[in-house]
């Protein structure tokens, strides 16, 4: 993975690519490395408070070992893409398995309280001590991003994953037909910070009705990976044809 993902930045050779590295055991140690070597990286398949916070935490670690190698962090990025609408898929799934009106109420609401769990993890992170250093060596926090904010549900608001979720020092990735209804009638402003009590107790609530989302965030990963896998080798038998 780190072989392949510094052949691809040296053969683009451009400051503004980042290179897409899975949020996986094996990823994390590859964020890492890549990191320490400067180069660039999207930590993608992001499914969990967990998955984020090893992404973070490596993005930290890689940012140190540059520093402490004589490198240069000025130019260094990351992103860290944490997935939305694929989390509320399957939660919903086993609620609507579950089938009690607690269970019912609770649906459609998970895929926006990890985001906001998420966030509070990146203000803890790198807006307190553990930045501090690499702060004053210009290193840049890596930066939050709202990655699959389509709607699922037909019967939802198709801007369920952009009203709540505008805040500072983060990104969001829209669909063509998501980025159209927020123009449409989207409500922008601050929001990102509204609720956050309410994601925890949410997470709680889930527990108690027996749905994990650290469970649920490893198996849409492994999920991730295999599609992802497929992907990659259709289009290689592409190629080849």
């Amino acid at each position: 993975m780190v072989g392949a993902a510094k052949r691809l930045h040296n053969a683009v050779g451009r400051e503004n690519l980042l290179i897409k590295v899975p949020a996986t055991p094996a990823g994390i140690e590859s964020v890492e490395q890549l990191t320490a070597a400067g180069v660039p990286v999207n930590v993608t398949l992001i499914f969990s408070v967990n998955h984020y916070q090893s992404a973070a935490r490596a993005y930290l670690r890689g940012a140190m070992r540059l520093l402490e190698s004589g490198g240069s962090a000025r130019q260094l990025r990351s992103v860290a893409s944490v997935f939305l609408s694929r989390v509320d898929t399957l939660v919903d799934k086993r609620l609507t398995a579950i089938g009690t009106a607690h269970a019912q109420a609770l649906k459609g609401k998970a895929g926006v309280a990890l985001a906001k769990l998420c966030y509070q993890h990146y203000r803890k992170i790198f807006q307190g001590p553990s930045f501090v250093l690499l702060r004053l060596a210009h290193v840049w926090p890596q930066t939050p991003l709202w990655a699959s904010t389509g709607t699922k549900d037909p019967a939802a608001s198709d801007v369920r994953y952009v009203e709540p979720l505008i805040g500072a020092q983060t990104i969001t990735t829209l669909p063509d037909i998501t980025l159209a209804a927020v123009r449409d009638h989207g409500r922008v402003e601050d929001s990102l910070m509204h609720g956050m009590e309410e994601a925890e107790a949410h997470r709680t609530l889930l527990a108690g009705a027996g749905i994990d989302l650290e469970e649920v965030g490893d198996t849409l990963q492994m999920e991730g990976v295999q599609l992802f896998m497929q992907a990659y080798q259709k289009l290689l038998k592409q190629v080849q044809e």
